[in-house]
């Protein structure tokens, strides 16, 4: 683990909801980056994503398509397709709208707005698949710490989709990974029973193994 000081935490972190106020204030500054900024980043997360060996050796990836400033991990699929793996992007159910199912994604195939305007595969219901069938997940955060805490946009939806990981004893995948711009670290997350631990974070400056 690569020693860094985490930024200071806004003052407003310390009002009666910390989680809402810090995903306030890590939101809008995530969303002032420049375009070149965003390019930039999203091809130094792709180095050191791709030196992983978990990257690697996993066939079956889970990614996702940038929303609010979230830090873009296009090259790195283009990556994980050079190298002939199989990609996903999340699909929202459409029984239970908090959980998310992944269709099988390939360069210029269909897409559509969900109804939050997140652009998804267009595929059959049949063609879905569950989060437990991949061997890695890459998500996106609003904040992270060092020990594997994350908070994302509020909705909870990899949290319902993934509480599977919360139980398990003998399954080993799929491996979780946060991707974030590395302004997003913290000191300390408030965490709550229902969040589900990272195995570890991959930013734009460096990789963070979750730790006890």
């Amino acid at each position: 683990m690569r020693a860094h000081r985490a930024p200071a935490l806004p003052r407003s972190v310390a009002s009666a909801d910390p989680k809402s106020d810090l995903r306030r204030a890590l939101r809008a500054k995530r969303r002032a980056l420049t375009a070149t900024e965003q390019r930039r980043a999203s091809a130094r997360l792709a180095a050191n994503l791709s030196r992983m060996r978990l990257f690697r050796v996993s066939r079956r990836i889970a990614a996702y398509l940038p929303n609010d400033g979230e830090i873009d991990p296009g090259d790195i699929l283009e990556r994980a397709w050079r190298m002939k793996k199989k990609v996903y992007l999340p699909v929202l159910s459409r029984l239970r709208h908090d959980r998310l199912w992944f269709a099988e994604a390939s360069p210029g195939m269909e897409l559509r707005p969900n109804r939050f305007g997140i652009p998804e595969p267009v595929v059959k219901a049949s063609a879905l698949v569950r989060a437990g069938e991949l061997d890695l997940v890459l998500l996106p955060l609003v904040a992270f710490d060092e020990r594997g805490n994350r908070i994302g946009m509020g909705g909870g939806f990899y949290d319902k989709s993934l509480a599977f990981l919360r139980y398990r004893t003998l399954l080993t995948k799929p491996h979780v990974i946060g991707l974030a711009h590395d302004f997003q670290r913290v000191d300390r997350l408030p965490v709550d029973p229902w969040d589900v631990r990272l195995a570890g974070v991959v930013t734009d400056e460096g990789v963070y193994t979750a730790r006890s």
